[in-house]
């Protein structure tokens, strides 16, 4: 069942009409051809300028769709001979970051992404994407073994955050993240990171100190939440949508600062719309990063990347 966003409540009921008429069957022959037809250009119409002037707080909403393709499902359409490897082998296995080994359009690669979970039970599962410190110390772990064969690396990134929980902070989250960004920044194969939904704090940035930063058209990208920061600033949640307008969070603020290096489509309606379309343009710009970082030694690729970051310190954006 199609889930709608509160600002797509006008497409959502000509889509219930489209319907409507689709499952008439009343033993009559009716032609309904047409109608249909003028339904489906009026709802897609109304899409389009709908999503023409998305808010940056309706893109978060997007961005948190809960149909919306989830690191898991563009591992399954893009990565052949995948071998998932768990645990960080010094606490537990955390399933809110999911990684191995596998194939992309023919290279050996190691993957690493953020997975949120797509029901109720996969979304406990997975702690909604919120990784603890044993996730972020597993996600150092395949980062040195890529590092050790060569592999290049891509990172999938989908978070609202690491977990805030007691246990977390007892168990070192700040310093886990601050080694994973350490590994990030240390590899000396060609890294390359896609935002696909939420990319929130220190949680999102563990995994995408990269070579290219490529983020969804509709995903968002921030040093925290909305929320939080609205709970921060004027101690009301309530202002999460002052807070999006504020923050700059969305692709294209973020690719006019330089933090990210570039957009990717999404159909229209969302990636959540057409995960099969959105999975193959996320292919075809993680395959055309790696093109242009494969010809670059180790030093020249590790060198680039920190200077990278580096350099949006010296201009005030760090």
């Amino acid at each position: 069942m199609r889930h709608f966003l509160d600002f797509e409540k006008s497409v959502a009921e000509l889509e219930g009409k489209i319907e409507e008429l689709r499952h008439l069957s009343d033993g009559e022959e009716l032609n309904i051809a047409d109608e249909v037809g003028k339904l489906q250009t009026q709802a897609e119409k109304m899409l389009r300028q709908t999503y023409d002037k998305l808010t940056p707080w309706q893109r978060v909403q997007v961005a948190r769709h809960p149909n919306r393709p989830h690191a898991s499902d563009y591992i399954d359409a893009l990565i052949t001979d995948f071998t998932p490897l768990a645990g960080d082998r010094a606490y537990a296995e955390d399933r809110a970051i999911i990684g191995g080994l596998g194939r992309f359009r023919g290279w050996s690669v190691a993957v690493i992404g953020h997975e949120k979970g797509n029901d109720t039970d996969s979304r406990i599962d997975h702690n909604f994407g919120m990784a603890r410190p044993e996730g972020y110390r597993k996600a150092q772990r395949l980062m040195a073994m890529a590092d050790r064969f060569g592999l290049p690396v891509i990172t999938l990134v989908d978070t609202p955050g690491a977990y805030p929980g007691a246990g977390a902070e007892e168990r070192g989250q700040a310093e886990a993240i601050a080694e994973s960004i350490r590994s990030c920044l240390g590899l000396r194969v060609p890294l390359v990171s896609v935002v696909i939904g939420e990319g929130g704090s220190g949680g999102a940035i563990a995994l995408a100190a990269a070579n290219t930063v490529l983020m969804l058209e509709h995903s968002v990208y921030s040093v925290i939440s909305p929320e939080g920061c609205a709970s921060i600033l004027w101690r009301d949640g309530e202002k999460a949508r002052d807070a999006a307008e504020a923050l700059r969070i969305t692709s294209h603020d973020l690719l006019e600062f330089a933090v990210i290096d570039g957009i990717i489509d999404e159909p229209l309606g969302g990636a959540h719309r057409d995960s099969e379309a959105t999975a193959k343009s996320v292919g075809d710009a993680v395959a055309t990063a790696l093109d242009g970082l494969r010809g670059l030694d180790g030093d020249t690729l590790r060198t680039r990347r920190r200077e990278k970051f580096l350099e949006m310190g010296r201009n005030g954006l760090a």
